[in-house]
């Protein structure tokens, strides 16, 4: 995923980058990054993921694989400008937050803060036409047709679970925002529907079904049905 995010702001060959990971846990893209040669905060609000982070980055750094440098901080979105500079990163992830956060447009916020001019942002949501598709797939249909039926503003976390999104109310946030979507990319648009048992069991099954989700990743069609959302996004300069 955070590949997708390096070629779409075409800065793939590029180092030294200053990158936010908001909400970024244990750090399995922040890593990444890292040994890329990119710099990266993680800001999160669980101590136990943070303490996971230091693990893994200081078995990164002791294997001699990590030119650039990781840091975890403890906070979430209501707090992150207390911790971070605000204009001072040329790339902010924002993956899997926006379902949790109380106010999505508050995160969103405070991500376009924290970003330079011209600085980009990935952000990653649950795609709401998937989970009506595998409601409906189990039978219960009834809550397929809820789902199907509830836009943003009206989504209730306590009876629903974690936001979903379509693609339009997506891109309305980040413009609201300051953010100017540049590319969209479909993430498991198939992996969440083919049973488990059938990539476990049937040789090479795994590998064609990544391939398969990497050939229709840029296809809008197929981005409206997937499990999750991918939008790259530019705060312009002012």
């Amino acid at each position: 995923m955070w590949q997708s995010v390096l070629d779409a702001v075409d800065v793939a060959g590029s180092t030294g980058l200053k990158v936010l990971d908001l909400g970024g846990g244990t750090g399995s893209d922040a890593v990444r990054l890292a040994q890329a040669g990119h710099d990266v905060t993680i800001v999160d609000p669980s101590p136990d993921a943070l303490a996971s982070l230091e693990r893994r980055s200081a078995d990164a750094t002791r294997a001699g694989d990590v030119p650039g440098t990781v840091q975890g901080l403890l906070g979430d979105t209501t707090d992150l400008l207390q911790h971070v500079e605000a204009g001072s990163f040329d790339l902010a992830l924002c993956h899997g937050v926006l379902e949790h956060v109380d106010d999505p447009g508050q995160a969103l916020s405070v991500v376009s803060s924290a970003l330079r001019p011209g600085g980009h942002a990935s952000v990653v949501v649950a795609g709401r036409l998937a989970g009506v598709v595998a409601r409906a797939l189990a039978g219960d249909f009834a809550a397929a047709t809820r789902m199907y039926s509830t836009d943003l503003a009206h989504w209730d976390t306590r009876s629903m679970g974690p936001r979903r999104f379509v693609v339009a109310e997506l891109d309305e946030l980040l413009v609201t925002h300051g953010l100017t979507p540049v590319a969209s990319h479909a993430l498991r648009v198939f992996a969440d529907l083919v049973p488990s048992a059938l990539v476990d069991i049937e040789p090479g099954a795994r590998d064609a079904l990544y391939a398969l989700e990497r050939l229709v990743a840029d296809h809008g069609d197929f981005t409206a049905l997937s499990a999750g959302l991918q939008s790259i996004a530019r705060l312009d300069s002012a």
